[in-house]
Formats: C-alpha cells, structure tokens, sequence
C-alpha cells in the first residue's frame, strides 16, 4: 500500500439503537459486540499495518473525544478531529480532507465508519488496493463500495450499477437509491444490477475539495476560511467558529448524487452494519431452539430470542419467544423482536420523563 493513503474513521453517532448498551457517552462504536475488542478498535486494527497511525484520522465529537483517545491510545491526540457539533458527513468529511491537503497534498482518503464488521480483513485489504489504483489511474474519480445484497434489505440505501468501468469488478454509478420499500427491494434483488451501499469511499482529497466547491459551495467556503485561519489559530479554535455555521448534509446526498466520475467498486468482503440488536442472530447466530446469546442465560420453552448480559449476572427465561433482552447495571430492555425499530420511540420517551442519566 502506498504511502499517499491515509484512513479517515468516522466515529461520531448516538447509538440509539442499541440502547441500553449504548449510551450519549458510549455508543455503537465503543461497544464490544464481537469477540474482545469494540468496533472502533477493530476497525482501526483491520487497516494495521498497511495504513499506520500516522495516517489515520478519527472524527468524532466533544462528548467521545476522550473515550476515542482511551480506545486507541498510541494515537496522536493532534489526529482526532473533534467535531463541536454534528453537521452529517459532508462537513465532516471536507474538514478532514481539507486537514490532510495541508499536510500532503496527493492525499487518497479511505473513508470508513467505525461502526460496521468487515470479513475477511485481507479481502478488505485488496479491495482498498483495487480502489486506490483506480484513484491513482483516474484522479478525478470517486470510488464506492458495493456490497451484493443477500437479502432484500429496506434499511439500506442501494447503488444502481452502470456500464463497466476499466478496472474489473468496477462500473459507472447510475443512480443512487434512497432505503426502498420491501417490495422495491424484492425488486433490486431480482434485477440483480444492486448493490448495497456501505458507506466505504476511496478518492483523493483534492477531489473530494473540488467536488465540495461545486456542488456545496456554503460548506467549500466554511473550509476555505477554516484553512486560512487554521495557520495562526490552529483547527480546534476555527473549528468552534466557523463548524456550526456549515450545512448539514451528507456526502451522498451532497456531493455523490450530483458529480462525475462515481464508480462503485463490487466488495468481495462481508459486512454488516450491526445496524440493531437483531444483528447479533447474524453475527453470533443461533442455538437448536433460534437463540442468539451473549452472557449468562438459562432458559425453558424460550425459542427464538436474542439475549444479551454479562456472565456475572443471570438472565431467566421461561415460556417466551422472538424477544429482545438486553440486561446492563443499571436498565434492562425487553422488546418485541418485530417491533425493535421503536427503541427510537422509547429512548424519546426516556428523555420526555426526565430519566436523562439513563441515555
């Protein structure tokens, strides 16, 4: 891998959905889910040693940055970029190319949420090497990652594939698909020409700079100014300044939808985006009777459930089914497996009675 690669991991978000694990101070991306190390570990332990630390970049916010810097220790503080407010991918994508411009100017970005699973770590590896090769032939152009659906997903947004593009695997984007309806996603699994869009993108920052001039010129001159004043201020003190002014948006919907020279990548590594509890039954998959457990359980005439606690502390079942468990110290959650995507409604109703320390 060549030295013109840095890897920008986002890891901002609340982690609503994994409630109770996950909290306002700890979410998604700190959590361990599989095996012994949290997502954001594993996913900065996947791009070692090709892409050191020294060129890795972490975007994340005020209230994470200290559990950021707990979690990947050797990491130079100077290499979290702390977001004073959330402003979606676009801002903070541009802010992090803008960093690296000043620093190399030939800079590729990888850009990857910390939150997702990725296996196996070498076909991963490849397939970044494929997409930087595209960047480096073709420096204008923008690579995604698409994952063939296995299922018809309505979680996801998809990306439409077009005419093949010059490396093998490789096409032109035709369009970009918003999470579609059951029957639509039927549909994309049929016509076969659909992929899942993973949120994994290779350009240079350069690129990424120009295309954020034309298409977002409000958040281009947010950038533009930051980097001027960066030089005598330093980023963190522009940052507070000039961050919250800049539209919220995201780089699909910003930038993607709307540029030239968008080329999606076939993955040919697995992945998950643990996107909910129900994650687990994939990942972790499922005893004789359909449990998923993680911890200490006992349980009768239990079938079909997904089971998460310590092995300190005993979970008991007895007569149920297609639950959702979640045991921490101080709240426990018992859910509807066909109702799970209401945890949103809940956690809003946790806030509306004031059980603030609970979020």
């Amino acid at each position: 891998m060549d030295d013109s690669l840095y890897a920008v991991v986002l890891a901002g978000g609340s982690g609503t959905r994994f409630w109770p694990a996950s909290r306002r101070m700890l979410p998604k991306q700190f959590l361990t889910l599989v095996g012994s190390r949290t997502m954001l570990q594993t996913t900065v332990e996947r791009c070692l040693p090709w892409i050191p630390l020294s060129r890795m970049r972490i975007v994340t916010n005020t209230i994470q940055a200290a559990e950021v810097s707990a979690e990947i220790p050797d990491l130079d503080v100077a290499h979290v970029i702390v977001e004073p407010c959330a402003r979606n991918t676009a801002p903070c994508i541009g802010l992090a190319a803008a960093q690296l411009v000043q620093q190399d100017p030939d800079a590729v970005m990888l850009v990857l949420p910390a939150d997702h699973v990725i296996q196996p770590t070498e076909l991963f590896r490849e397939a970044v090497q494929r997409a930087t090769q595209i960047v480096h032939n073709a420096p204008e152009s923008f690579v995604l990652f698409g994952v063939p659906p296995t299922y018809p997903a309505t979680g996801f947004g998809y990306i439409q594939r077009g005419q093949p593009s010059t490396e093998v695997g490789s096409f032109q984007v035709q369009a970009f698909r918003e999470k579609p309806t059951q029957d639509v996603a039927e549909q994309f699994l049929r016509e076969g020409n659909y992929y899942w869009n993973c949120g994994i993108f290779v350009w240079r920052a350069d690129a990424i700079l120009k295309a954020l001039r034309e298409f977002q010129p409000q958040i281009s001159e947010g950038l533009q100014r930051m980097s001027g004043q960066s030089q005598i201020q330093g980023w963190q003190a522009v940052l507070e300044a000039e961050f919250p002014q800049m539209k919220s948006i995201s780089i699909d919907h910003g930038v993607l939808e709307k540029a030239r020279n968008v080329i999606v990548l076939e993955a040919p590594f697995q992945w998950d985006d643990v996107g909910s509890w129900l994650a687990l039954q994939r990942l972790l998959g499922s005893d004789k009777d359909g449990n998923t457990v993680s911890g200490l359980h006992c349980g009768l005439d239990t079938a079909g459930c997904i089971i998460r606690t310590t092995q300190q502390h005993l979970v008991a079942t007895l007569g149920v089914e297609d639950l959702i468990i979640v045991h921490t110290p101080d709240a426990t959650f018992v859910a509807s497996k066909n109702n799970e995507n209401a945890i949103r409604d809940l956690v809003a109703e946790l806030e509306k009675r004031d059980l603030l320390k609970y979020l």
